[in-house]
């Protein structure tokens, strides 16, 4: 799966969980001040990225996510 098509899919997960407008959900958007998730929003989000991704992210490597393009980074690198 190529990069952008990776964050489309992404991105609709982002949008399902979060309840945010796709618009939102860029690389600099960081999860609590612009998309307002609270922490365990940000649980649920990477529970369903693990689902659609089929990765496994360890909790431990979520410390100091805080933004769209981070997580994006940290799911794209285990595909």
């Amino acid at each position: 799966m190529d990069k952008e098509a990776a964050f489309e899919k992404f991105k609709s997960c982002a949008v399902e969980v979060l309840h945010v407008p796709e618009e939102k959900v860029v690389p600099s958007a960081r999860f609590s001040e612009d998309l307002e998730a609270d922490s365990l929003d940000v649980v649920e989000f990477v529970m369903a990225l693990e689902e659609s991704f089929g990765v496994s992210v360890d909790e431990s490597e979520l410390d100091g996510v805080e933004t769209v393009e981070g997580a994006f980074d940290l799911v794209y690198s285990k595909l």
